[in-house]
This record gives structure tokens, sequence and C-alpha cells, in this order.
């Protein structure tokens, strides 16, 4: 496909899907009309309000965001390819997160159609379990995801905080995993990097799927390369375990802790998570998202995850040896039907709990009896997260060596385009709900 046909079809795409958005929110609006206990004065007024929204989001749609519309407040996250910020719209005063992509890392590491998914995916993924995007766009050097601003940080962190969860805990927290897995399985996505890095908590503790990675393969351990790496060991070598230094469960969860905020920010990244057969590369499904809810269900309930080795090798050959390497420390007891479920999430692809039914599959496991799938949400939290102020970053880590303030791009010449640059285009998204979001605006 030439430059100008992918323009061309880019800009189709997003003008019809506009259109379809804008009827949809009008299919919505007269539905709430019907409510009988309406006067038509009160119906006028409300079809008014939607007017001048529509207008106001066409508007909005022909300005032109940027760096310069938002305030950085401080950097909440690092990645190989950038950072994310907390950042605040200076004419709302709106909190959000602002993740930020080189453009030249994403073209020399071959990313575009990647980072290109993540935008489109997250436009498309409107729903109560995926992380919202609320707007994109970009200038000559980066690319920017506006995303909204989750204060209970990640399930990371707070694994770190807690050495293990009580099985109660874990079954929230895998049953809100597992509906947001759901979720983005019917719209036809597979996550491929479900990890506790990437399921982060909102202000109530209440949990969101977010960095569509693997998916998208925005780091290095994303891309083919990295696995091709991995499984160059031959066949013998997958019984070549690490033997020479045996650890108990404490001193292997404390060494499991100590590097895994570090491989968190790097671009290496860890494979502990990711299922066999994605590693073999010769061809898998939605399935390979239920074997990583149960490497996390047992890293919730043992302190660490099942193949956690020294390096991502050993890891890699501890995963495709599961049979003999998917063990549970009799120093750290669960109850048999919590080791029966993490065994029916890790094992063969068409045998795995979730592989055949989906959601339904899991309402049928014995660990899950009791759970109210349909309200989970709106209930209270397993563990509360104390959220002080709209911008509490509390629950994030610092990183005092990352400049808060934004890099400026260069304008560019009059007329002059990056030759580049056309693989970026239509990147730019505002999302309508954007429009009513209101907070303090920055003091000066």
């Amino acid at each position: 496909m030439n430059s100008w046909q992918h323009c061309v079809e880019s800009a189709e795409s997003t003008y019809l899907t506009l259109f379809f958005n804008s009827n949809s929110r009008l299919a919505k609006l007269e539905e709430s009309l019907k409510d009988e206990t309406l006067s038509e004065e009160q119906r006028h007024e409300k079809r008014l309000q939607h007017a001048q929204k529509e207008t106001e989001f066409l508007r909005l749609k022909r300005s032109r965001l940027g760096v310069e519309d938002f305030e950085p407040l401080k950097v909440i996250g690092r990645g190989a390819f950038g950072e994310v910020r907390l950042v605040q719209k200076k004419d709302t005063g709106h909190v959000y997160a602002m993740k930020i992509l080189r453009k030249a890392d994403m073209l020399e590491k071959e990313q575009v159609a990647h980072v290109r998914a993540e935008r489109d995916i997250l436009v498309e993924a409107d729903h109560q379990w995926v992380v919202k995007m609320y707007y994109s766009f970009q200038d000559p050097i980066n690319l920017y995801l506006i995303m909204e601003f989750l204060p209970g940080g990640d399930m990371m962190t707070l694994l770190m905080k807690k050495d293990t969860l009580s099985e109660e805990c874990t079954q929230f927290y895998i049953t809100e995993t597992a509906l947001a897995i759901d979720s983005i399985h019917k719209l036809g996505f597979i996550h491929r990097d479900i990890k506790p890095d990437n399921l982060l908590l909102d202000a109530k503790g209440h949990l969101k799927l977010s960095d569509f990675g693997l998916c998208t393969g925005l780091k290095k351990s994303h891309r083919t390369d990295f696995y091709r790496d991995l499984s160059q060991a031959k066949p013998s070598d997958f019984s070549k375990l690490i033997t020479s230094s045996p650890m108990d469960s404490k001193r292997r969860a404390e060494s499991w802790k100590k590097n895994r905020r570090q491989l968190a920010y790097s671009t290496v990244g860890t494979p502990d998570y990711i299922a066999p057969e994605v590693f073999l590369q010769t061809g898998y499904g939605p399935a390979c998202d239920w074997w990583s809810l149960g490497v996390i269900m047992y890293e919730m309930l043992i302190g660490y995850p099942p193949f956690c080795s020294e390096n991502p090798q050993d890891t890699y050959r501890k995963v495709m040896n599961w049979r003999e390497t998917l063990v549970f420390p009799a120093e750290v007891p669960i109850s048999e039907e919590a080791k029966d479920t993490i065994i029916k999430f890790c094992c063969e692809a068409d045998r795995r709990l979730g592989s055949q039914k989906g959601l339904e599959d899991l309402k049928l496991n014995q660990f899950f009896r009791g759970v109210d799938w349909e309200h989970i949400r709106e209930r209270p939290a397993a563990i509360p997260v104390e959220v002080r102020s709209i911008d509490d970053t509390s629950n994030f880590d610092d990183f005092p060596d990352v400049k808060l303030e934004i890099p400026a791009a260069p304008m560019p010449q009059d007329g002059e385009i990056n030759y580049k640059d056309w693989v970026f285009i239509n990147y730019t998204f505002k999302r309508f709900e954007g429009l009513t979001q209101r907070g303090t605006p920055t003091k000066k």
C-alpha cells in the first residue's frame, strides 16, 4: 500500500467512525427521552443541550491540541520508548495521564504499526474494564496519548507492598481481571501481555486493563526477535533448569521483588506471564490470556510467579517445561480449589479454563463460587485505595532522574513535512466525553 492510499483509507475510516458515533449518541438521547416523567419542555431542553454539545465537539475536533494545552505535574511512569506524566488540562483543570512515545524510536524499532494498533484499540475499547483514552495527537518528535488517570497505582506495586494476598482478595482481583479479559476478547482483541504492571486500580480500588503492549509491540520483549532469541535453546536445555542455588519460598519472593521493578522499566521485560504457545510462534488464540491470569493468581497467593528465575532464558525454559516446573511450595499452604484453578489455567491451550466458553467456564469453577459477576464493580474493593486529591500520586514510583518538562518539539519550516510523518497520519483523536470533564484549573 502506498502512502497516498494509506492516507485516504485512514481518513475514510475516521469520518465513518465520527458519523456512527454521532448517530449512536443521538439514539441514546432519544431512548432516554422516552421517560414518561419528562415534560415536553424538558425533552426540548435536553435536545438543545445535546445539539450544543455536538456543535462544541465539532469545534474541538477542528481545534489543534498540543502539549502547550497541558501543565505537567509529575512523572509517574517510564518505559523503553518514553514516559508517562500526570498532567492537567489548562482550560478545564481536569487531570490526565499523558503517555509520550518518541517517533524516532517507533520508526527505528519498526513499531509504527504496533503503536497505531494500540491507539485504534483504545479508541474502540470504550468500556469500564479498559483504561479510557480521551485524546491522541502528535508533534514533529512525539506521539501523545491522553488517558484517564487512575490514582490507585498498579497491581505490581500492590503485590510488592503485600507479601501475599488472601484467597478472598485473590478471588476479587482475579474475577475483575477475568471480566476485563473477557471484554476485550468480545471486541476481537487478544491482549497477550496480561501481567500485574498492566492492571491499574482506580480511586475506589477497582481494576482496569491498560497497555496493549504485546498486542502492539511497544517494548523490545514484544517483538518476534526477542522470542526467537529465547527459543534458540535446544530441546535438551529444557531440563537444564536452575538447580545450583535452590531457594525456599521466602528467599525466592525476596529475590523476585528485588529485581521486579527494574524489569518493569527495562526494554527487555519479563517472560514470566507469557503462555508457552506464544513462544512457539506456531499460532495462538485468546487462551493465552487465561494462562497469564493463572500465573498472576499463583503470584498473588504464593508471593512470586511460578516460573521466575534469575534471567529470561531460564524463565523461558521453565515455562516451556511447565508440566515439571509448575509446583506449589509446601511452606505456603493454599486451598485445593485455588491450586486446582491455577493448574486449569496453566495447562494445554485447548484444555485451559476459559478456552471453551470464556467467562462461562470460570463461573462454573469452585474457586469462584459466591462471586456476583454482574455487580462486582459496585461492591467495595477487596483492598481500599487511599486517594487524598485528584492529583494524588502516592501510589506511584518517583522518577527524579526524568525531567518534568515535556521536551519541546522544533517547529518545522514553512511547508516542511517530515517525509516519514505520513505513517502517523490521522493519529489524532478526541473523545466526546472529554467535553464534560472539569476540575480545578491550574493556578498561575
